[in-house]
């Protein structure tokens, strides 16, 4: 009976509480709805050209769909299927990785190594930041040209220089491996400036007190970067390596100009052709946008997969 009696009290209590003015309540509201106003245009966007086409696909993608089609027929899983049969789609799966693991490896470890000379006490270091990001900013055709002539097999300059050292010339576009070592150095010197700056700047946000404590400690530069800039570079790390494993196994403008034609066909026998190639080849070419659609969704699959893995890997390598 106490226990109801009070209850009732403090209802009282309650009720005869002022109300706080309208001004401090709309405060109140403000704080707990303005957060999620300023992130909404992000979703409606991401809802908008991101979600929406992601899942469109994936309904185009079970059906026969050609351009043109007022009626596409439901064919279900069908397309996976022959995709999975397709000896085109594996050449291509494994040129994409091929590419992408010949590219994003040297291009993190050299943007580490780079990070670490620019963040020494040099002179003009404003000049030497800005100029590995000359690369990133200069149009990627102009450079997919120019190195498509640097590795030409007759008069390129790569060749040459193998040449003058004895090794011989090599024919970059008709041989699976050398086509792959010419497009991941595409790759490499358009992105390794970029990724630098960034590892960069997450070393410079680690504070100096602890450099300082490890020198009076004793320990060496080498000592110091092994174990203080690269565990505390992880968050950054794993960055740089997801963004490098998205944009690797989506490449598609290095191996499309590598061709003096410009073909999606990745040379005579597919041999430098990428998913992404095979993906435009089927939707723009073959008029097949069911097919493609499998193949899109397919290829989101694998980069989320192989993201996932170099996420894991990081986090334990880098302690």
């Amino acid at each position: 009976m106490t226990a109801v009696l009070s209850k009732v009290d403090r209802g009282r209590d309650e009720q005869s509480r002022p109300r706080p003015p309208r001004r401090y309540r709309m405060s109140a509201v403000d704080t707990k709805v303005s957060p999620y106003l300023f992130v909404a245009p992000f979703f409606v966007l991401f809802g908008t050209i991101g979600l929406f086409p992601l899942l469109y696909t994936a309904y185009v993608s079970l059906f026969d769909w050609e351009v043109g089609d007022d009626e596409p027929a439901f064919i279900g899983l069908e397309n996976y299927k022959t995709l999975f049969q397709d000896d085109q789609f594996w050449n291509a799966l494994f040129n994409t990785f091929s590419i992408f693991l010949l590219s994003s490896v040297p291009q993190v470890i050299v943007a580490v190594v780079l990070a670490a000379l620019l963040n020494a006490n040099l002179r003009a270091r404003t000049g030497w930041r800005m100029g590995v990001l000359l690369p990133y900013v200069a149009s990627l055709v102009a450079l997919t040209i120019i190195f498509g002539n640097l590795f030409g097999p007759q008069y390129g300059l790569v060749n040459d220089v193998l040449t003058a050292v004895g090794i011989g010339p090599i024919d970059w576009q008709a041989s699976t491996f050398g086509s792959h070592v010419a497009i991941a150095s595409m790759v490499n010197w358009r992105w390794t400036g970029y990724n630098a700056l960034i590892v960069l700047a997450a070393m410079q946000a680690i504070p100096r007190d602890i450099y300082e404590a490890a020198v009076v400690d004793g320990a060496s530069a080498l000592r110091q970067f092994f174990s203080i800039t690269l565990p505390m570079l992880k968050p950054t790390l794993i960055f740089v390596i997801i963004t490098s494993t998205i944009g690797g196994l989506q490449i598609f403008t290095e191996p499309k100009l590598f061709e003096p034609a410009g073909g999606s066909g990745g040379g005579t026998e597919h041999q430098y052709q990428t998913v992404v190639l095979y993906l435009y080849q089927s939707a723009f070419q073959g008029l097949d946008l069911g097919y493609a659609s499998a193949i899109a969704w397919v290829l989101f699959l694998v980069v989320i997969a192989v993201a996932a893995l170099n996420f894991l890997i990081t986090r334990r390598a880098v302690r």
